[in-house]
């Protein structure tokens, strides 16, 4: 019986990948639910109305990709907010990891802790031990505007500002 249980779990594994590996641009965002930084609930079908959104999944607060990657979207932040852009940021940290990155670095921008990994998996993004480096923006109605599968930290920034100006 174990043993049964074990290969439906992982089929049902696999099947969970295979959707969110198949997210394409004009794919439907899966919904989710997570704590931000701040303490509240955000829950992706709310926060259409503040659209366009872009979610980046990052490893981990405070190393150098991820802090460059942050940084860079606070610096022109003012872009950001100016293209009516809400920026969420998702890695597998702590609420109490995001507090202090965002203090550390003064980040104007909401970070979700996805401790359980659930909503880097919804979006194909989840890795053993860290999300996995991915940026998506997601329009008013909940599709998928872009897709970013290998970002850079160095370019993202103004990657997604390029991306937003044109919408």
């Amino acid at each position: 019986m174990k043993r049964i249980g074990l290969v439906i779990g992982m089929l049902s594994l696999v099947g969970a990948n295979a959707r969110a590996d198949g997210l394409k641009v004009g794919s439907p965002a899966p919904d989710f639910t997570a704590l931000a930084s701040d303490g509240s609930r955000v829950h992706l079908i709310e926060m259409l109305d503040r659209a366009p959104i872009v979610l980046y999944f990052y490893p981990k607060d405070d190393t150098p990709g991820c802090t460059r990657e942050a940084c860079g979207i606070r610096d022109n932040f003012s872009a950001f907010h100016d293209l009516k852009a809400t920026v969420l940021g998702v890695s597998y940290d702590s609420l109490s990891s995001h507090q202090k990155f965002i203090q550390k670095y003064h980040l104007p921008f909401l970070l979700l802790s996805d401790t359980d990994h659930a909503v880097a998996k919804a979006y194909g993004a989840d890795g053993l031990l860290a999300a996995k480096r991915q940026t998506f923006m997601i329009d008013k109605h909940g599709l998928i505007l872009y897709i970013n599968r290998s970002v850079n930290p160095a370019t993202q920034s103004l990657e997604l500002q390029n991306l937003l100006a044109q919408l």
